[in-house]
């Protein structure tokens, strides 16, 4: 099993930038992506961005390349999401989530096993 501690949310105005943390713990060689979901009001979870900590490679939803990295530091098991330019539409709840799951560019939640408790990001106009 694995944990997941996610901190580093908050409040920000557009165009402002923040960064989110999600500390890794367990067993963690039974996973081999880390990623992070957003979920807002009457949507689906969707995923943002994730990293496949085996090789480094990264991916991101649309919406937010070129504006949101995500990094894995392996010698402290942490995955941070570094967000600038951001909109009120990426104003949601932030959740990290780990898996094993083939090399891919798109993710779905039902895939992930092992998830954080959220964090808040609100992005005001």
């Amino acid at each position: 099993q694995v944990q997941l501690v996610e901190s580093g949310g908050g409040s920000v105005q557009a165009g402002g930038s923040l960064t989110l943390s999600c500390t890794v713990s367990g067993n963690t060689y039974s996973r081999n992506c880390v990623a992070w979901f957003r979920q807002s009001p009457g949507k689906a979870r969707e995923g943002v961005a994730h990293v496949f900590t085996d090789g480094g490679t990264t991916y991101y939803t649309d919406s937010v390349k070129g504006r949101f990295t995500i990094s894995y530091d392996n010698a402290k098991n942490t995955v941070l999401l570094q967000m600038t330019s951001l909109r009120p539409e990426d104003t949601a709840m932030y959740y990290c989530a780990a898996g094993r799951l083939a090399e891919m560019p798109t993710i779905v939640p039902g895939w992930f096993n092992d998830w954080g408790q959220g964090t808040q990001v609100t992005v005001s106009s």
